[in-house]
């Protein structure tokens, strides 16, 4: 067990699926106290059911207003993951100012909003506190088809370095994972194809795709205690692709 998870309570957004959900459940296995955040009100409800004590909380994290009513009064929290997120592929020459919106909406405004409650709270209340972005290996390689969401990973990975910058006097410590492939069931189903994932994988030393314990234990390491001297970095979770 991680120390310094048992009896805090954690909020995590995108927690309804994926590596969101799995890492609602490593932080309520830690002891944690759990806020879970979704817009998917079925997965919720489920995930209340398979972690008793869970607070969900159901909302579209894209909406700022709707947002704000749902988690302006949330109470103390002393861990975030910033994890919900948009994959809205299209090639460049065809963007859409929708995807657009909607990708910088969640990927990066939401992360923004979400992180001022959290450390606003952090900081009347004279506490330290953790927070894990939920990057990508896209922040930092160029994928085709991936123009808006490499740009949103991009910049999330420089919103965390600021973060650390400024909320480091306050012993707020800001990190992020930046993952390859994950093998949740989106990542098979969008990577079943094996012409498309031998692509990827020969650009990867260790030759697989990350399994999603992979990037929960990275996510778990760096809102505990054995980092207390880590912040403003990006850990890749990536199997060497970003050293290639």
């Amino acid at each position: 067990m991680e120390p310094g998870l048992a009896g805090r309570r954690a909020l995590v957004t995108g927690a309804g699926k994926g590596i969101g959900r799995s890492t609602v459940r490593a932080l309520h296995k830690a002891g944690a106290q759990v806020v879970a955040v979704s817009r998917t009100r079925a997965d919720l409800d489920s995930l209340a059911l398979e972690c008793p004590g869970v607070e969900p909380v159901c909302v579209d994290l894209g909406d700022w207003e709707a947002t704000e009513r749902a988690l302006g009064d949330v109470g103390p929290v002393d861990l975030l993951v910033n994890n919900a997120a948009v994959a809205l592929l299209q090639p460049f020459l065809d963007v859409t100012k929708e995807a657009f919106d909607t990708s910088f909406d969640v990927n990066l405004r939401a992360v923004i909003q979400v992180s001022q409650i959290v450390a606003r709270g952090l900081i009347a209340r004279g506490a330290p506190g953790a927070i894990v972005n939920v990057s990508s290996q896209a922040s930092q390689r160029a994928l085709a088809c991936h123009s808006v969401y490499c740009s949103t990973k991009g910049a999330l990975d420089m919103l965390t370095k600021v973060m650390a910058l400024e909320l480091g006097p306050h012993k707020i410590r800001v990190n992020a994972v930046n993952p390859t492939v994950v093998r949740t069931p989106m990542g098979k189903a969008n990577w079943s194809d094996p012409q498309k994932a031998k692509a990827m994988l020969d650009r990867i030393p260790l030759g697989r795709f990350a399994e999603v314990e992979n990037v929960v234990d990275s996510i778990l390491f760096l809102l505990s205690d054995r980092s207390s001297m880590a912040t403003g970095a990006t850990l890749p979770v990536d199997g060497g692709f970003l050293a290639t």
